[in-house]
């Protein structure tokens, strides 16, 4: 696993209390270096209904739940994590079939891979950790389970931040052929199998070299990435979670809009500047007048260092991440 080796058998006690007393919770000390200098955490193994979910913790205090995107896994918070830490617990885990995680069933309906049963895992996983209530960062596909997360299970979470996504609803309602050209695992990898999957278990690393995969890391970070585009029951569940964003997801986020449920905790959103959210949505009032629709709180601003800004350009990010918590 990249960025550690065992070092010891536990951290010691938490404030929630110590992680070892409780059930289905396995893990492991690591230590490690990168450009955000020495950063202790600890992986875990977290058994929940049906699964196990990999986690990656920083820190101590207040949680925050942070949650990667494709392709990513929770590697893609390594250099933000350490920094919302000095105060925080923070939990970065990997989406299931992702990483570490483990890669349930699906169904016919794809609800398995539907934000609505990822959500509700990620808040089985936070209630095994000791934390009932905790802030929610997520991009990208995490960005989509976050605030199906918020809306399902509002008394869990205290704030929530999205990064460079608009609800799915909001999204396939105005998709056009720019959509299409600019977003294409939204398309492709919602075709019925196995043309997605062959896709990705053909050229595992192709992804990472367009606009939708692309990062200044190097070979070990890549393979890291990568490793899970080799494995085909990964690549399955992460086509499945595409094949429920374009049909039971959009029945979920159509139910909650007619229903006028909104998200009332304080809400961030930022966006890559430039970029797809940036330019599209003008008339709406960009993705803030989109969000605005289904979160009255929602504030935020455009960010420098492209799709993935959180891995690019933590320092930014961290900055506007800490005055939301102080807010």
């Amino acid at each position: 696993m990249f960025l550690g080796t065992i070092a010891g058998a536990s951290l010691g006690a938490f404030s929630e209390g110590s992680l070892a007393e409780l059930a289905g919770v396995q893990k492991n000390v690591r230590s490690g270096k990168n450009s955000a200098g020495n950063t202790s955490f600890e992986t875990l193994q977290v058994k929940v209904a049906g699964n196990t979910i990999f986690i990656r913790r920083y820190g101590k205090g207040p949680a925050i739940l942070m949650v990667h995107g494709f392709p990513r896994t929770s590697l893609m918070w390594r250099f933000l994590a350490p920094k919302l830490a000095e105060n925080h617990s923070v939990i970065c885990m990997d989406l299931r079939a992702y990483g570490g995680s483990g890669i349930p069933a699906s169904t016919d309906d794809h609800f398995p891979y539907s934000k609505r049963a990822m959500g509700q895992e990620l808040v089985n996983v936070m209630a095994q950790l000791g934390f009932p209530t905790f802030t929610l960062i997520g991009h990208d596909r995490g960005g989509r389970v976050s605030y199906r997360l918020a809306l399902d299970h509002p008394k869990n979470v205290e704030r929530l931040a999205v990064f460079d996504v608009i609800p799915i609803l909001e999204a396939w309602s105005r998709a056009d052929a720019r959509f299409a050209r600019t977003y294409w695992p939204w398309i492709l990898l919602s075709q019925h199998q196995p043309l997605p999957e062959s896709y990705l278990l053909g050229a595992p690393e192709a992804v990472f070299h367009n606009p939708f995969g692309q990062g200044s890391f190097g070979p070990e970070i890549l393979e890291e990435y990568a490793s899970t585009y080799r494995d085909p029951a990964r690549v399955h569940g992460i086509c499945e979670e595409y094949r429920a964003a374009a049909t039971i997801d959009v029945e979920h986020d159509r139910a909650d809009k007619e229903a006028s449920r909104r998200i009332e905790c304080p809400m961030l959103h930022l966006w890559a500047e430039g970029g797809p959210l940036d330019t599209f949505y003008s008339k709406e009032g960009g993705p803030l007048g989109i969000w605005r629709q289904w979160a009255p709180q929602a504030h935020g601003q455009a960010m420098q260092g492209g799709h993935f800004f959180p891995e690019e350009n933590p320092e930014d990010t961290a900055v506007l991440v800490k005055q939301f918590l102080s807010a």
